[in-house]
C-alpha cells in the first residue's frame, strides 16, 4: 500500500489517542492518562516512520485535512496541559503543607498530646 495513503489514518488515530488523553485528564484519571500517552507516543513514532517514506504535504487536500487533525491533537494537548498543571499545583499545595505539618510536628511535638485528658 502507498505510505502517502496511511499517513491520514494515522493523523486520526493520533487524534483519536488525544481525545482519550483528554477525557482522562477531565475525569482525573491520570494512569489512564499515562497509558493513553503512551500509546499515542507510539502511534507518533510509526507516523514519523512512514512521513519519511510519504510526501503528503505534495496533496493539497490531504495537507489541508492534515492541517486540520493537526489543530484538534494541539487544542486537546493545550486542554490536558490546563487540567494537569491545575492538579499538579494542587498536590503541590498538598506536599507543601504535609512538609510543614512535619516540620512543626519534629519541632514541638504533637500538639494533641500535650492536651490533659477529658474529664469523664
Amino acid at each position: 500500500m502507498n505510505p502517502r495513503a496511511l499517513l491520514l489514518p494515522r493523523y486520526e488515530a493520533i487524534a483519536v489517542s488525544s481525545a482519550s488523553m483528554l477525557d482522562a485528564a477531565r475525569a482525573g484519571a491520570w494512569e489512564d492518562l499515562v497509558r493513553a500517552e503512551q500509546a499515542c507516543a507510539a502511534q507518533i513514532h510509526e507516523l514519523q516512520a512512514l512521513e519519511a517514506q510519504a510526501q503528503l504535504r505534495a496533496d493539497a487536500t490531504a495537507n489541508r485535512e492534515r492541517i486540520h487533525i493537526l489543530q484538534r491533537i494541539l487544542a486537546h494537548d493545550a486542554e490536558i496541559r490546563t487540567l494537569t498543571q491545575s492538579w499538579l499545583r494542587g498536590l503541590e499545595q498538598l506536599l507543601c503543607s504535609t512538609g510543614i505539618d512535619r516540620m512543626v510536628r519534629s519541632t514541638y511535638g504533637n500538639p494533641h498530646s500535650a492536651l490533659p485528658p477529658l474529664a469523664g
